[in-house]
């Protein structure tokens, strides 16, 4: 299905559902799900919209929807002044309605963020402004519609003014640099494929954005990985064969776990649209309460997003062959992973960092035994899964990577350890008094 049919077919639900959720007092969740639910298909249909960068995106859609809803609220605390660079929103009238102030705050960021989106994804947009914007003021006087549209734009410009700043609003040549001189010592990174694009690494300079609650002087280090080598007696080398040797037995379980993590750029969420979706389906499932749900989606976001800068800064510091590299040089000309190995440096994990930093908010939130069923959409319709805690789905997430051969255990156990420590800012967040 095309972008534009899924998301008119969105704004038809929202049209259907609208009536019931004013009737409810539901109105502002309605067009909170209905966002969230655009923002994915957006970035499953935009080019630059690689893991990091829709991290990044989901983190300011998070806070902008939290403070839309803080603002007109006397038990939620503004997250200006505990995020890096924010400053105090606008001040709000209180007479202001809670779902036009949002539909208006994330109809203009979202556009801001997207604003490099094909033709679809634009039509796409528009379609859900014209449907959400009149659903969300059904039944409102004029003025209080006219004052919190107002508002909320205004609320937008202070959030992507905030945005534009942090290092990561312009993506060029998909994010590949034009111009990046590899290290050619052994050890170090080199292209997995013949694409001329990306005979550099994504986004060397991604790890210097500015962070969301992790102070600047904060570094979450990591210890470097195992020390390169091409002796079969070797730590490296082991880690190696572990790879080779797992990927020449994986079991069934093991192929539907690598695929259903994949996560990858153009064809899914990405990692953060899929814990984003996760957290979702259980506030829907659980009918959490709107301020519950929009400090979930701040918190979840900014833990992401400085998972995915605090990783890339690692990445690039240490600049780490990828297995595929090492086994078809070392241990088998002929060795191809199950799946497609990512254009940049191996050490440590993306997919284990940021999980792990999603799993330590989402346990803070809901607790370390919380049972969920994760039916997160995959491009060849792999059945839902079902994790005993956030911990186990990490867990999972992070081994993944293993199995389909594009990572070594220390990136994986590492990166596990970084996002944990990333999460302890966000965690420390002072949000619902």
């Amino acid at each position: 299905m095309s972008l534009i049919r899924l998301v008119c077919a969105i704004a038809l639900s929202c049209l259907v559902t609208a009536a019931h959720a004013d009737a409810r007092g539901d109105a502002a969740t309605n067009v909170l799900n209905m966002r969230y639910k655009l923002a994915l298909e957006l970035i499953r249909h935009t080019p630059t919209y690689t893991p990091p960068v829709a991290s990044r995106a989901l983190a300011y859609l998070g806070v902008a929807s939290y403070e839309a809803i803080a603002s007109g609220s006397d038990h939620m605390a503004s997250l200006a002044g505990q995020l890096n660079d924010l400053t105090p929103t606008p001040p709000r009238d209180s007479a202001l309605d809670d779902a036009v102030v949002l539909e208006a705050t994330l109809a203009a960021l979202t556009h801001d963020l997207f604003a490099n989106t094909g033709p679809s994804g634009q039509h796409a947009m528009e379609a859900m402004d014209a449907r959400l914007g009149t659903t969300a003021a059904a039944g409102l006087p004029a003025d209080v519609t006219a004052r919190s549209v107002t508002y909320g734009a205004t609320l937008a410009a202070h959030i992507d003014s905030w945005a534009r700043a942090d290092g990561g609003a312009v993506i060029d040549n998909m994010g590949f640099p034009r111009s990046y001189t590899l290290n050619t010592a052994p050890g170090h990174w080199s292209p997995a494929n013949k694409i001329v694009q990306q005979q550099a690494p994504l986004l060397p300079d991604w790890g210097k954005n500015r962070r969301f609650a992790m102070p600047a002087s904060a570094t979450c280090a990591l210890p470097p990985p195992p020390a390169y080598s091409e002796d079969k007696g070797s730590d490296f080398y082991k880690l190696a064969d572990e790879v080779y040797q797992t990927s020449r037995n994986l079991t069934d379980d093991q192929r539907a776990t690598a695929r259903f993590w994949a996560d990858d750029a153009m064809l899914t969420y990405t990692p953060a649209g899929h814990w984003t979706a996760i957290l979702n389906e259980i506030a829907t499932t659980q009918a959490m309460p709107l301020d519950q749900h929009v400090n979930a989606l701040a918190r979840l976001g900014s833990a992401m997003a400085d998972a995915f800068i605090g990783c890339w800064a690692a990445k690039y510091h240490y600049d780490t062959i990828r297995p595929i590299a090492y086994i078809k040089k070392v241990i088998d000309p002929n060795w191809e992973p199950l799946l497609t190995t990512p254009p940049f440096p191996e050490y440590p994990s993306g997919h284990s960092d940021q999980s792990a930093a999603a799993a330590s908010v989402l346990t803070q939130l809901f607790g370390a035994n919380f049972a969920f069923d994760d039916e997160t959409p995959t491009p060849d319709g792999s059945p839902m899964r079902h994790f005993a805690s956030f911990n186990a789905a990490a867990d999972e997430a992070a081994m993944s990577r293993l199995y389909g051969g594009i990572h070594f255990r220390p990136a994986i156990e590492q990166g596990q350890t970084q996002g944990r420590c990333i999460a302890a800012y966000t965690n420390a967040l002072v949000t619902l008094k």
